[in-house]
């Protein structure tokens, strides 16, 4: 197995985008650490098939647990690689959940739980592993987002559009503070994937079916018809993989030379458009107040 690459930690790869890329790093040459939680329980499995991929392949594929809505987990798992490595090169948030139905429908408390998932994680194991990143004044951040961010978005999807853009903001601010550190930021923005992901099948649903039947009498099937609708708009060759793979060129290039932000969106529902817009507004921004130095990392 190859110790020549970069030590690497993905939150939420049991599945999805996350397996996926812990693959790819691994097969690239890096140390993967694939976090999930519940890992000698409904994870097991997951855990047995990424060893079982190490195996196969002769790459340093690892399960740990992490389960990012435990501050005590998520510091007992980066102690534990800090312990094992003496460092972290590579920090990707990728763990995240979905919910579909009508926004009324939802109880605050669902609405604070999946903001919890989505956005207060990222906190939670910033706070455990940039502190070694600074001290050593190199490391990269990739935050996976959403499309749903900025670009055209369907009813019935609120809470989790909602989150994203909370967590892509972290992520903007995130990047101007930690660019005099030495450590880098990448934003990645997957557009709607409708298969090798578990978003749609694992998703959840509104607490007040009252209100939710209510709307069912003038919404009738209307996430099906958004689903079968995005499905139609993607390219046959639209695969999951697009954006693991993706995810793996980034790390691979030079330190200061990863892209801000990359869009990966079958569906091109103008999220690429609208934050080429933004993020040049921030660019010109950040220059006009004389911290144009904030937009490159230090080395």
């Amino acid at each position: 197995m190859s110790t020549t690459g970069n030590v690497v930690v993905i939150t939420g790869a049991s599945s999805g985008f996350g397996a996926l890329t812990a693959r790819a790093l691994a097969d690239a040459g890096h140390t993967v650490y694939a976090g999930m939680r519940q890992t000698t329980g409904r994870n097991a499995p997951q855990v047995q098939a990424a060893a079982d991929y190490a195996g196969e392949h002769n790459v340093d594929l690892r399960s740990i647990e992490l389960d990012v809505n435990s501050q005590d987990s998520v510091e007992a798992a980066i102690a534990r690689i800090e312990a094992e490595h003496g460092h972290i090169d590579v920090l990707i948030h990728n763990a995240g959940h979905m919910v579909t139905g009508p926004a009324e429908a939802f109880t605050p408390e669902q609405l604070a739980e999946l903001y919890n998932v989505n956005v207060l994680s990222t906190q939670r194991v910033n706070r455990a592993a940039l502190p070694g990143m600074r001290r050593r004044g190199q490391g990269l951040v990739l935050w996976v987002s959403s499309t749903s961010v900025k670009g055209g978005t369907p009813p019935y999807l609120a809470p989790y559009f909602a989150a994203k853009a909370g967590m892509d903001s972290l992520a903007v601010s995130y990047a101007g503070e930690l660019a005099r550190w030495g450590v880098e930021t990448s934003i990645i923005v997957p557009g709607s994937f409708t298969s090798g992901t578990n978003h749609f099948a694992h998703s959840g649903h509104p607490d007040d079916t009252t209100v939710e039947a209510e709307y069912e009498t003038r919404y009738s099937g209307l996430m099906d018809q958004v689903a079968t609708k995005l499905a139609a708009l993607a390219p046959e060759n639209a695969t999951a993989s697009l954006v693991s793979d993706e995810i793996a060129r980034i790390v691979a290039l030079p330190a200061g030379q990863r892209p801000y932000r990359v869009h990966i969106d079958p569906a091109n529902d103008g999220s690429e458009e609208v934050s080429e817009n933004a993020d040049r507004i921030r660019r010109e921004f950040l220059t006009r107040i004389d911290l144009a130095d904030l937009l490159t990392i230090q080395r």
